[in-house]
């Protein structure tokens, strides 16, 4: 499976948080902890906010940890909002447009996880994608898959709504399928002005999600930056340091947001459709 991690607060340098603390994501895309993949190597990508509309991505097919361009931009790019993700694929072909995070207008998102019976259920999922975001789909994993049609759904207006009603119908079309235990996923979106992550599925056993308690937490993760603000939050397939202490396991089956520095849990439920 992969791994990902999301940050807000004041604007620090990409590296500071993807190579430089002590299990930093690269680190993990080399040997994770917090799952029964332990290597992430299929690829890698992040997407960050600065001064335009749209948020910028760099994304390629090289394992994470053996990419120069990947740590001479991160050293570069400041950013108030990132996300970014090592993948491990679960039978995708590896391929640039595979890889996360996905993105649209203002919106980033990433997925680890997977639609059980992906192949068997892609069809019926494809039909139900929005004619005008249909032309977007470029790849072929479950992922960008859900994303279009958490889209479809009208998470522009409402996220968690959108995403509940986009894993409601996955379920529904794996049901008439005979097909159990069909979402597994936790996802990391963002709009550019609040983090949004969701720790749910079908079975109810989710891969690991945590965020950072507090400033200090997050300043524990990258303490070399100096520069993080009494907002400044991230969230993660698993801690970046040994302090867990410092580090909330996201409950299963939740809807987390984080608002300049403000962090709200709710439960998460599918909608069916």
């Amino acid at each position: 499976m992969c791994r990902w991690l999301a940050y807000s607060g004041a604007p620090v340098h990409l590296d500071e948080v993807l190579f430089k603390t002590d299990h930093s994501l690269i680190d993990q895309s080399l040997q994770a902890s917090e799952t029964s993949t332990t290597t992430n190597g299929d690829g890698f990508g992040i997407g960050w906010y600065g001064t335009r509309d749209v948020p910028g991505v760099y994304k390629d097919i090289r394992p994470a940890w053996n990419d120069a361009n990947l740590q001479a931009l991160a050293a570069q790019i400041e950013s108030s909002m990132f996300l970014a993700h090592v993948r491990a694929t679960t039978g995708s072909p590896v391929q640039r447009t595979n890889c996360h995070p996905f993105n649209h207008r203002k919106w980033l998102f990433v997925h680890n996880g997977l639609i059980n019976g992906y192949e068997r259920l892609h069809r019926d999922l494809s039909f139900a994608i929005s004619p005008d975001l249909f032309p977007l789909i470029q790849g072929s994993t479950d992922s960008e898959l859900m994303f279009l049609l958490a889209l479809s759904f009208g998470m522009d207006g409402d996220v968690k709504a959108g995403v509940a009603r986009m894993a409601g119908f996955v379920e529904h079309i794996a049901k008439s399928h005979e097909i159990d235990n069909a979402v597994q996923m936790t996802l990391g979106i963002s709009d550019g002005e609040s983090l949004y992550a969701i720790r749910y599925s079908t079975e109810g056993k989710s891969r690991s999600l945590f965020y950072s308690a507090s400033r200090d937490a997050t300043m524990e993760i990258a303490p070399e930056a100096g520069r993080f603000s009494r907002n400044a939050r991230a969230i993660v397939s698993e801690p970046l340091d040994d302090l867990e202490a410092e580090w909330v396991a996201v409950p299963e089956a939740s809807f987390l947001t984080i608002t300049s520095g403000q962090i709200s849990c709710e439960s998460f439920e599918p909608i069916a459709p």
